[in-house]
Formats: C-alpha cells, sequence, structure tokens
C-alpha cells in the first residue's frame, strides 16, 4: 500500500504518548534494547524504575551511562536488571544491589552475544524526527542497534523518544511509522562528550604515537586524554583516513584542517567510517552536513577482517595494565569491571594484521596514586583483553616497546625500559626469579 505524507503523520499522531504511555507496554519478562549514547533515549531511561512494582524479571541493554533510578535505586532486584558490556564511573552501587551483571563479549560480537540468552522483544531508542516517507533515523550509535533490529524478535514492540535536536547522519538506521508501537516527543540536546585538555605526560606520549603513524595511514582512536593527545599531535600529518570505532570532536578538527582526507584509503576511499560519535554539538552538526562521515554497524566496523582489509591500519588504544609476558588488560581493576573489552581485542588483532598495518597500546607508566601499570604478573583477578601474542607496540611516556614477535626476554628488557624508573630494578628482580631474564 502507497502512502501519503499525510497518512504518516496520521499515524505519527495515533501513536503519540507520553512517557508514562510508553513504558505502559512494557510487561513482565520483556526484554529490553535501548540505544546507545546519543541514541539512548534520556527521558524514558529517566522514568523506568516507576514500572518496577508491576514487573519482574524485565530485563534491559544498554550502554555504560548509569544515572538512573532503575540502576541506582534500591528495590529494583527481581524487578529490572541491566546488562551491559560497557560499564564507566557509577556502576559499582548497581552490582552491589543487584540492579546490573556484566556481559563479556568483544564489540564485533555484542549484537549476537546480547541477543543469544535474552532476545530482545522490546526495542526503545532516541532517533531523529520523522521525514516526508515516514522514516526516523538512529543516527550516532550503530554500535548494536541495527543488528539486534535485524533479528527481528525486538520488533515486536518498538518505542521510539523523538528528539527534535537529533540530525541525520549518511548511514543511519532507518525506522518507518508503520513499524512503531508508540512515540513520544522530547527535545534535549545530544549527550556531550567534551575534550579535555592532555597532562604534560600525556602529551609526551602523543608524541611518540605520532612519531608511529605515516603520512597517508588510516587510524583508529579510543576516547580520553591520551588518544586526544596523540591526535593533537598528529595534526602535521597528510592524507590520513578514519576507520574508527569512535567518532571524536579532534576527527572533525583533522578533516576540517585538511590532515585527514581518506584519499590513500583502498577500502572505502575518501569516507570517514565511524560506528559511534560522541562530542560537542559542533561534531554533530559536522556529521550531518559532511557526506563523507558514514556511521555503520559495529559489527562491519569493527570486525578484524574488515580492519585488516585496511592497509597502513594503525590502531591506538588506552590500556590500564601489561604483565611483562605482554598480556594486556584495559577494562578491569583486579576483579573490579572498570569498563569493557569493546573494540579493543578486534582492532589489536585487526591491525597487526593489515598490510603496513600496527597496533600501538598507549598508558601512562603509573597511575594517579603511583602504582605500577607495568607489572611482572597481572593484579590478581584482572581481565586478559588482548592475549600476549596480540600484544605489538606499547608506549609510556618513557619510550616505545616493540613487542610483535619478540622473545619473552626481549619483551621483559623492552618493557622494564618504558616502565617508570623508580620500577625498573624491581621488576629486573623478579623478572630473574621468574627466569623471564
Amino acid at each position: 500500500m502507497a502512502y501519503t505524507y499525510q497518512d504518516y503523520q496520521k499515524m505519527y499522531q495515533e501513536k503519540l504518548t507520553d512517557v508514562a504511555g510508553c513504558l505502559a507496554l512494557i510487561e513482565s519478562g520483556d526484554n529490553i534494547c535501548f540505544g546507545k549514547d546519543c541514541n539512548e533515549p534520556r527521558t524514558i531511561c529517566a522514568e523506568l524504575h516507576t514500572i518496577a512494582p508491576r514487573v519482574t524479571d524485565v530485563t534491559v541493554l544498554k550502554g555504560r551511562s548509569s544515572d538512573y533510578g532503575f540502576l541506582q535505586n534500591d528495590g529494583m532486584k527481581g524487578h529490572i536488571i541491566t546488562q551491559s558490556a560497557f560499564f564507566s564511573r557509577g556502576w559499582d552501587a548497581p552490582l552491589a544491589k543487584g540492579n546490573a551483571t556484566f556481559v563479556a563479549c568483544d564489540l564485533y560480537d555484542q549484537p549476537y552475544s546480547y541477543n543469544a540468552a535474552y532476545p530482545r522483544n522490546v526495542y526503545i531508542v532516541s532517533c531523529t524526527p520523522m521525514d516526508e516517507n515516514g522514516n526516523f533515523q538512529v543516527n550516532l550509535s550503530l554500535m548494536w542497534e541495527q543488528n539486534i533490529w535485524e533479528q527481528k524478535t525486538c520488533q515486536q514492540k518498538v518505542i521510539l523518544e523523538v528528539n527534535k535536536q537529533l540530525q541525520r547522519v549518511k548511514g543511519g538506521m532507518e525506522i518507518n511509522i508503520t513499524q512503531v508501537h508508540a512515540l513520544c516527543d522530547a527535545d534535549y540536546v545530544p549527550q556531550v562528550t567534551p575534550d579535555l585538555v592532555p597532562s604534560e605526560v600525556e602529551d609526551r606520549i602523543g608524541q611518540y604515537v605520532a612519531d608511529l603513524v605515516p603520512d597517508g595511514a588510516t587510524f583508529q582512536l579510543g576516547i580520553g586524554t591520551l588518544p586526544n593527545a596523540c591526535a593533537a599531535h598528529m595534526m602535521n600529518k597528510r592524507h590520513l583516513g578514519i576507520h574508527s570505532e569512535m567518532f571524536t570532536n579532534l576527527m572533525a578538527n583533522m578533516i576540517e584542517a585538511g590532515v585527514v582526507d581518506g584519499s590513500r584509503k583502498n577500502l572505502n576511499p575518501g569516507e570517514h567510517t565511524f560506528c559511534f560519535a560522541g562530542g560537542t554539538p559542533h561534531l554533530y552538526d559536522f556529521l550531518h552536513e559532511n557526506e563523507n562521515c558514514v556511521i555503520r554497524p559495529a559489527s562491519y566496523v569493527t570486525d578484524p577482517r574488515v580492519i585488516m582489509a585496511n592497509d597502513n591500519m594503525i590502531s591506538i588504544n588506552g590500556i590500564l595494565e601489561i604483565d611483562l609476558t605482554g598480556q594486556v588488560c584495559s577494562e578491569s581493576i583486579g576483579t573490579r569491571q572498570y569498563s569493557g573489552p569493546g573494540g579493543g581485542f578486534d582492532f589489536a588483532y585487526g591491525a597487526q594484521h593489515s598490510k603496513g598495518g600496527r597496533s600501538i597500546l598507549i598508558m601512562q607508566s603509573r597511575t594517579k596514586k603511583g602504582q605500577q601499570k607495568i607489572k611482572t604478573t597481572l593484579t590478581p583477578g584482572a581481565q586478559v583483553t588482548i592475549p600476549r601474542p596480540y600484544a605489538d607496540t606499547v608506549v609510556t611516556e618513557y619510550g616505545v616497546a616493540y613487542l610483535k614477535g619478540r622473545t619473552l626476554q626481549d619483551r621483559c628488557r623492552q618493557l622494564i625500559a618504558i616502565a617508570h624508573p623508580d620500577d625498573r630494578e624491581q621488576l629486573t628482580k623478579e623478572a630473574r626469579a621468574l627466569n623471564y631474564i
């Protein structure tokens, strides 16, 4: 049946309700898929805890934000439990209260892992306003949103939070009004991720990293002040390309400055490829206006086979600690889940299997509390995010360690050389006791 714009507008008004009306569709046993970051339905999330008294065994799939009642309030256990592979600050209390649990999976596999044990039957996202064809767009996060949508089960209940301040981006996922069961209007600035000024130590690391990035390379950068320091020192490069999990403010700056043009990319030449974005309103305007910026599902962007298809692929990711054999932890502090694996392993594996590629792992030699981050063995309980065969190049403020293909003895010596000077003697003593050197 062919619909007119007036038909779409009529359907919109018929399905339009408030947050309470949207939440009325949630029932006991439902498995909800929320959008992530800028596509997280914030007004619906803010009220989800109110249905706890009338439901049991509702699961919620979401991203790393934690400042909602259904996560932080008492009385949620047994009613609403949140599942996520992305933790951040604020998750300790939900874990202690039984309101949250961690799902261990790489970003590439997340959509399938999330749906394997708990098939999602409810789909709730924040999206752009409807266009003349009756389509809304999930525009700034395709971490799992498109793949879970395509698995069909979640289309049993489709609820949209239509944010007037979200703008369309090339590659975004379309949802038609005919597929929607309920929607509510919203009007708020998308999640803002400001740039933080790197410290002197982080700036030094950024310089070391930039020296490892050749002109014409395709790169991936993580989030935080350390990756920002790397990007700042890459501003004198030429003809760089982007194939990255996250698209950041500084990436937009690099395109505007002519540092990034994608002209030497052999895969998707001229395209700036990413699967989610986080930054300032300027970034979101830039992505809306720039046809060369293309969002694609994480199942494509972080597939190691796709990553390695980019020649001269340079992956740059922060880590929490590394042991002298090369085992890398970038997600936990001992047994405490601090973040998640994300695309860390996917990019580490893919980049170093790229023709001319390299995986660069970055960190300061010590924590802010003065604890060493290069260790003889990982902290007890620490999760291995990148197994030692896939540790390639490690950078601290004291230099660069080249681990790929190196013997255990070589690895120990190189890592000790870039450890904090006050830690080197003890590391050497411990390495000798274990016959590492």
